[in-house]
Formats: C-alpha cells, structure tokens, sequence
C-alpha cells in the first residue's frame, strides 16, 4: 500500500481531504502543528475528528513560532481584526498571515516523508478563499515540490515527491460540498481564528466568515456554536 502524508489542522480543509484520500489506495500518516498559536483549541479538535478516519500513525509537532511574532496568531499584543460580515474582508495580506508557516509545515512534511517512505503529501491550501497567503498559491505549491525533489535523497535517487492541493482551485462552499457528500462530521471541526478557552468560534474573524459563508452557500447550517 502506497504510503501518504497528510497535514491536519483540525478545520473544513483538512477533514474534507483526509475524507477524500481515505477512499484511495493510501497508507495515511498525519502531521499537526502546536506552533503556540492562539487557537491551540484546535489540536483537541484534531485528535477528535481523526477518530473518523483509519489513520496509520499522527504526529504532534511542537514549534515555537512566538518567539517571531509578526502575526495577530502568534502574537498576544496583535489583535485579530474582527468584521461584521464577509463583505468587509480586505484584499490583501491579512494580519493573521504566520510568515513562512506552510514552508516550515511542508519541510517537516517532507522529511517526515522521506523517512516512511511516502512519496505524497497533501495540503489542505486553496487558492480562491484563501485570506491572500502567498503560501497558498498553485505557484508556490509546485516550487516546493521542485524543491523537495532537488533536495532529498528519495527525489536525488528518482523517487519523486509529489505535493498534492486537491482543494487549491475550489471555493470554500465547494470544498464544504464535497465534505458533506463524503460524510465529514463538521461539528468536530473548528476554523476560528481567536475561540474562546473552550473552543466556541467567535463568527467574527476572517475564517469564520468564509467558513460560515461557505455553510450558507450550500444552504446548510454550521454544526458548530459560534459566540
């Protein structure tokens, strides 16, 4: 069985994937991230809905990403800029953007990768709702893996490393679409970028726009509590 490394960060994104390539010929091994971000709620939530799915092995990776700062994610002092509806999202580089975080996310990735001896690896980016990160553009998805084959020994000696983003050209309400037809319990998911202590969404910020946007699009409520 062909071996696949899937990054999961506890929101719509990564569930709807690990629901998709659950139905392939995969061998799947999770990564996730306590980078000290604020909405560390969501690796309780991780852990929850990874349940659902045949998972070989998950791994919890601890990073230290506020000792940098330079994102309302890392940074107690940034707030996390709230709007009272989808309309008033900005078409730039948002405050929320953690610099370099999907490069330093794939690396462990590969290496990971590299060492069970897959040759695949998923990503939950997209690049129509996206919030304007660079790092999740088709471009800078196939850099990477250029990169992650000039740079390994797997890749050197011609097993070649793929990084898929089967959710890089859809819109939040198609990704939500698919998840619903594959079966994605929602309700064990969260998108929020600043919950409260117990986990309940704040349906202000701009994760929480999209996702509940999303929801509406396909006509179907949100499973989970907003404040």
């Amino acid at each position: 069985m062909k071996k696949a490394v899937i990054l999961v960060s506890g929101g719509v994104d990564s569930s709807t994937i690990l629901a998709m390539i659950q139905k392939m010929d995969y061998e799947i091994y999770a990564i996730s991230f306590n980078y000290l971000q604020r909405h560390r709620i969501e690796l309780e939530k991780i852990q929850l809905f990874i349940k659902d799915y045949h998972i070989k092995l998950h791994k919890i990776i601890n990073i230290d990403l506020r000792s940098f700062g330079g994102s309302s994610l890392t940074d107690e002092t940034i707030e996390v800029p709230k709007y009272s509806s989808a309309n008033e999202l900005k078409n730039d580089i948002p405050i929320t953007y953690v610099p370099a975080r999907n490069t330093i996310f794939l690396s462990y990735a590969l290496g990971f990768a590299e060492i069970i001896g897959a040759n695949d690896i998923f990503i939950g980016v997209n690049a129509l709702d996206y919030s304007n990160y660079p790092d999740c553009r088709p471009e800078y998805i196939k850099s990477f893996e250029n990169l992650a084959n000039l740079a390994t020994a797997a890749g050197v000696q011609g097993q070649r490393i793929s990084i898929h983003a089967p959710l890089i050209q859809m819109t939040k309400a198609e990704i939500i679409a698919a998840g619903l037809k594959l079966g994605v319990d929602y309700s064990k998911t969260i998108s929020c970028y600043d919950p409260s202590d117990v986990g309940i969404s704040c349906g202000l910020c701009h994760a929480c726009h999209l996702r509940l946007k999303g929801f509406a699009e396909n006509f179907v409520n949100d499973p989970i509590t907003y404040l």
